[in-house]
């Protein structure tokens, strides 16, 4: 039957595969619930391995030295049976090979695809960055906390039909604001008088690596450009801070926002791709 999570097990066993395959395999959303709300995670652990369900989502880890050897599909047919959720969804990040063979075995379908699209913003490679005049009246500012309830506003309207993102509340953005990569001046806001009208919210993952974390504009003031100043104010802000790369995860059936990266210089590459699978009901 499920465990309560070791956590410090758990990211162990995560760091192992991360280091092998330079592919994280736990996204944001699974290592805040695990670290923050554990009592949510449901887990099932071997020595070699393990999985965990949360929110629906399955996250199944093999450490490198422990593959080959069937553990997966063992820790997945448990799963299967003692679940009790016949819709169960799985990420495959990095677009495993073995995680495909494991989808097919047990009825799980590809249904969405995430793109990891990179620029290199440093050395003979490097992608100039330049910043366009946002539309008159409108400022770009760093975030204050005067601005919280603006922002989850701007989000929510940005994101209503996006699975993720659009579920950020304020409990979920206190958690992210406690993380030690958290820099107000990294959330670039556009201000229009007292409204907020979109935002960029950039993180640092290393002193090398940067990340167009969020850009959301609120539907109401679409079609002003804004989604493209914020988008280059907010790399500019991250090659001040001396990153040599920066990436983004986009949708891959996201045209305009594909469009407007490809546009600003950022490239995908077919390995950069995380695959959801979800399992036939």
């Amino acid at each position: 039957m499920p465990e309560t999570p070791d956590t410090a097990e758990l990211l162990e066993i995560a760091g192992e595969a991360e280091a092998y395959d330079a592919a994280a395999p736990l996204d944001e959303a699974t290592l805040l619930t695990l670290r923050h709300r554990p009592e949510e995670v449901r887990a099932w652990a071997e020595p070699g391995g393990f999985a965990m369900v949360t929110a629906g989502e399955l996250s199944l880890v093999v450490r490198p030295t422990a593959r080959a050897a069937g553990l997966g599909g063992r820790l997945l047919a448990r799963v299967l049976v003692e679940a009790g959720d016949p819709r169960l969804q799985a990420w495959s990040h990095g677009d495993h090979p073995a995680a495909a063979a494991l989808a097919r075995r047990h009825g799980f379908a590809r249904t969405r695809e995430l793109w990891v699209m990179r620029l290199p913003v440093s050395g003979p490679d490097a992608v100039p960055v330049a910043v366009p005049e946002p539309p008159a009246g409108v400022e770009l500012r760093g975030f204050s906390d005067a601005w919280r309830d603006e922002v989850l506003r701007v989000n929510a309207a940005a994101f209503a039909s996006h699975p993720e993102q659009g579920s950020l509340d304020e409990a979920g953005f206190a958690e992210r604001t406690a993380e030690p990569w958290w820099d107000p001046a990294g959330l670039i806001l556009a201000v229009e008088g007292e409204r907020l009208l979109g935002f960029h919210w950039t993180k640092r993952h290393s002193a090398d690596l940067g990340e167009v974390y969020v850009v959301g504009v609120d539907p109401a003031a679409q079609g002003r450009g804004l989604g493209k100043v914020l988008t280059a104010a907010g790399l500019a802000h991250l090659v001040a801070a001396g990153v040599r790369e920066i990436h983004l995860y986009v949708e891959s059936d996201n045209a305009p926002a594909v469009g407007l990266y490809t546009g600003l210089g950022f490239t995908h590459a077919p390995s950069d791709t995380h695959v959801q699978y979800t399992r036939r009901a």
